[in-house]
């Protein structure tokens, strides 16, 4: 009977401590606004990321597709890019991690360009404009028949 206590203890512990792994894994999951430092400057890039249970990462870059893993906390990107700046393809590779602020901290490097980047998580969309103030009366006052005599 022991035997089977401790056998069930252990199920419901593997049981329960898959979700608390696969939440530590999704932890880089969404949208990211990635600034890559390079010689001419700034440049700036959308990404969206989904890492499965097994660390794979997929999404997208701008337009291209993502590949690449996220294990224990550190993202390494690895795909194809063409960066029409400079009218060439080649992989574009992404390493780095989560630092204290929750936000990603890392290297790049595309063809013969590299540099560091950081990433954050894009702020939430702005809320509504206000409403419009009413329309004014569309039609003009009409103009005063009587001439002002002077």
């Amino acid at each position: 009977m022991k035997k089977i206590l401790v056998i069930a203890a252990a199920m419901v512990c593997l049981v329960m401590g898959r979700p608390i792994v696969q939440a530590q894994d999704a932890g880089i999951n969404g949208k990211w606004h990635f600034v890559l430092q390079t010689p001419g400057g700034e440049r700036e890039v959308d990404a969206d990321l989904a890492v499965d249970a097994d660390g794979n990462v997929t999404g997208k870059w701008g337009n291209a597709d993502v590949a690449g893993s996220y294990k224990d906390g550190k993202l390494a990107l690895d795909f194809q890019f063409t960066a029409e700046e400079v009218g060439a393809t080649a992989a574009m590779k992404i390493d780095g991690k989560l630092d204290d602020t929750a936000g990603l901290a890392g290297d790049w490097a595309f063809s013969e360009y590299n540099g560091t980047y950081k990433a954050t998580r894009p702020s939430p969309d702005a809320a509504p404009a206000a409403a419009p103030a009413p329309a004014q009366d569309p039609k003009p006052s009409p103009p005063d028949p009587k001439p002002d005599p002077q």
